[in-house]
């Protein structure tokens, strides 16, 4: 066996530093020191020492920053940056040296029960912000751990099932956010999923672990499993995986693993190699815990993640109107998902006693319901019977925290019964109705157009009811866009047909049509869709105009002006159409997003952003190849407001990128037919043909473009399989002709 840089250490002792010491803490050996994680998306959860194993029923008060599906909905990175430095402050004045997070899987369905960890149903918007999370934690001198690589789209069964997906829908949907944090963001550890991807664990996937995210992608940092995900421990480290978590007492096994040769003593010492690495990084926290300043940024985040759906003018609220207040979520505030990212918040404002504090009008409340889900007909009466007293009724309704949590998917869209009931008793009053959600997955709303305005409050961290206050008062202008579609039913959803799966398989179905790509595609009617969100204001896109920035790649300036009388923020959304005649057999999305920028501006303020269009915007992936592709023709650039409102197009022009596939030995001949190599050939050997077999039926001329070349050599038509095999060997690239 080879001598290695770490071979004094004893190879048992190094065996045993590649899982954990403690629930929470890597082990430590002589010039190693023991590291402190703790989970933190949006907030430190770290356990004191008296706290229980997992650390969730007694962890030290941090603050709660708006979950990821708050973040997602401000569609601001430079706002996910000073999130990110906050909690890297949170973690370095708790003495936390690696948070776990952020999570950016992407919400194939909207029943995961875990879609509040999560930022977007679209990649790019995920990858960018995540991205700048990293670059603030890490620029507190503290590790980010973005999460769960990869594939990790439900909770059913998580820690079993193999997700069926494609190689495309990998490479565009469900891999591309991690691939931007790792190329842009450079995080210093990585957290692999529980499930199985095609067969294979995660924590056991060696093309994921280290020909893609190492060999491909870069990434020098150190991979961890999730909590209890590794099945065989010595596989999982001769894949890639460098930590299991939380300790499991199986350093036998990794011992019995490099004994049979199964896990070279090279892949051991590279992971201990990178437990050093990640100490060395984290010696020397950079960041300083002003828990007064964190909670400024958690209220600032938690105002850009409210988003208006809907509003006839109802809203911002009269200053002296008088308000009824209806639903317990207006006193006992939602404002975090369950699981393991509940965090101990700092202090919590209900969105009651910020309107009561606010609003110069009288504000009475009704609880309306409970929070246990059982109907309480009291309740609900006496909020009706006082709704005439009122000017507008405030009406908080959401999903309490067993409607959704980690550890299990939803199984429906709707809103508890009871809730919806009050709901349309309420309207009917003929008072104003406001209607103000509180949810970590998206819901149905069948009843919109019942209620005068519409606001989506999600989840948004412990300063969610001053920010809900704010934005009803008109103290703040709402700026929230959805990072996710509002389906009209569960039914529409793309996945509907196979989430969550069965028989320990999950068929990913769909593909690449997630989201807005299948809604917009099919032209299926939507609630709310992908990228929508209204202000106080207006915004008139005046004028886009596109520069070539090199091959490939442009740059577009779009001028932008606030209409109104508010200052307020829009998100300038650009999306490309792909050629609408382009070659071969793949089909493309309507249109995918590809960039945006939000912009403040003051009333009649113009203003311009910039949107970079690269070589990667326009490519799929060529799944035969195995590689990314750009097909030439023209390519439509789309900015708008959301998928479905679109203000301005360009059209660009694209040479495509020369590649071309080779052909194979099962190639058909309207594959030929469309190869610049075997083109002439067919055409010559269609001209060679007697007059009557030109002539022939349409269909057998379509079965013989269907049919593999190879096929014809028995035709009778002169093809022999030596005049195949030369011709698809010319095809390939480097070949001579």
């Amino acid at each position: 066996m080879t001598t290695s840089p770490l071979s004094p250490v004893p190879l048992e002792s190094r065996a045993a530093l590649v899982s954990g010491a403690t629930t929470w803490t890597t082990g430590e050996a002589p010039g190693l020191r023991a590291l402190h994680l703790a989970d933190g998306p949006h907030g430190i959860r770290s356990q004191g020492a008296e706290g229980d194993s997992l650390g969730i029923g007694n962890s030290r008060p941090a603050v709660c920053f708006p979950p990821a599906v708050g973040l997602g909905a401000t569609w601001n990175p430079a706002l996910a940056r000073r999130v990110g430095e906050a909690l890297g402050d949170e973690a370095a004045g708790l003495g936390v040296d690696v948070i776990l997070g952020p999570g950016l899987n992407i919400k194939r369905s909207p029943l995961g029960g875990r879609n509040f960890e999560y930022l977007s149903e679209d990649p790019h918007v995920s990858g960018v912000l995540a991205a700048e999370l990293v670059r603030g934690i890490q620029s507190r001198g503290v590790a980010a751990t973005p999460k769960h690589f990869a594939v990790n789209n439900q909770e059913t069964d998580r820690m079993r099932v193999s997700a069926t997906v494609s190689e495309r829908a990998l490479r565009e949907i469900y891999l591309p956010a991690f691939e931007y944090v790792v190329r842009q963001a450079h995080p210093w550890a990585l957290m692999s999923a529980y499930n199985r991807i095609n067969g294979v664990f995660a924590s056991e996937h060696p093309w994921l672990l280290t020909d893609l995210l190492r060999g491909e992608w870069g990434f020098d940092g150190l991979v961890m499993s999730d909590w209890g995900a590794v099945d065989d421990p010595g596989a999982a480290l001769a894949a890639g995986l460098d930590l299991e978590m939380p300790p499991s007492g199986r350093t036998d096994r990794v011992l019995a693993a490099l004994g049979a040769g199964t896990l070279p003593e090279a892949a051991l010492d590279a992971a201990v190699g990178r437990l050093h690495t990640l100490a060395d990084r984290t010696a020397a926290p950079r960041g300083r815990r002003d828990v007064a300043e964190a909670e400024a940024v958690a209220l600032l985040a938690a105002r850009e993640a409210i988003t208006l759906l809907h509003n006839d003018g109802t809203l911002p609220l009269a200053p002296t109107s008088r308000l009824l207040v209806v639903g317990e979520f207006a006193r006992t505030p939602r404002f975090q998902g369950g699981g393991s990212s509940r965090v101990n918040p700092t202090r919590v404002m209900s969105a009651l006693d910020a309107l009561r504090d606010l609003h110069d009008g009288a504000v009475e409340f009704e609880a309306g319901f409970t929070l246990r889900g059982d109907a309480d007909d009291s309740l609900a009466d006496a909020a009706v019977s006082r709704a005439g007293e009122s000017d507008v009724v405030v009406l908080f309704l959401g999903l309490a925290d067993n409607a959704e949590s980690e550890g299990f998917d939803r199984t429906t869209l709707a809103l508890p019964s009871e809730q919806i009931d009050l709901l349309h008793r309420l309207s009917g009053t003929g008072r104003p109705l406001v209607v103000v959600l509180s949810n970590g997955g998206v819901v149905e709303v069948p009843w919109r157009d019942t209620a005068n305005a519409l606001v989506e409050g999600w989840l948004l961290g412990q300063a969610g009811g001053r920010a809900l206050a704010e934005v009803l008062t008109g103290a703040t202008n709402p700026s929230g866009r959805l990072a996710e579609t509002i389906p009209v039913r569960l039914e529409d959803t793309p996945s509907f047909a196979t989430f969550p799966g069965r028989d320990g398989e999950v068929i990913y179905g769909e593909d690449i049509y997630v989201g807005y790509r299948s809604y917009d595609t099919f032209a299926r009617e939507v609630a709310y869709p992908f990228g929508h969100g209204l202000s106080y204001t207006t915004f008139a896109y005046e004028e886009a105009a596109v520069s070539s920035s090199g091959e490939n790649a442009w740059r577009v300036r779009v001028t932008v002006r606030n209409t109104g009388d508010r200052a307020g923020s829009e998100v300038v959304q650009l999306y490309v159409a792909p050629p609408a005649t382009a070659p071969g057999p793949v089909t493309r999305p309507a249109h995918e997003l590809r960039g945006f920028a939000k912009i403040l501006l003051a009333p009649g303020e113009t203003g311009a952003v910039t949107i970079d269009i690269g070589p990667r915007d326009l490519a799929f992936w060529n799944a035969r190849a195995s590689r990314w592709q750009i097909d030439p023709g023209t390519y439509v650039l789309e900015v708008g407001a959301s998928s479905r409102d679109i203000r301005l197009r360009m059209d660009v022009r694209s040479p495509g990128d020369g590649q071309v596939d080779p052909l194979r030995l099962d190639s058909t001949l309207g594959e030929w037919a469309q190869h610049p190599v075997t083109a002439p050939m067919v055409r010559a050997m269609r001209d060679g043909l007697p007059a009557e077999l030109q002539d022939t039926a349409p269909e057998l001329a379509a079965m013989a473009q269907a049919t593999p070349v190879m096929k014809l050599t028995t035709w009778g038509l002169g093809v022999t399989e030596e005049m195949v095999r030369d011709v698809v060997a010319r095809t390939i690239p480097g070949s001579s002709e």
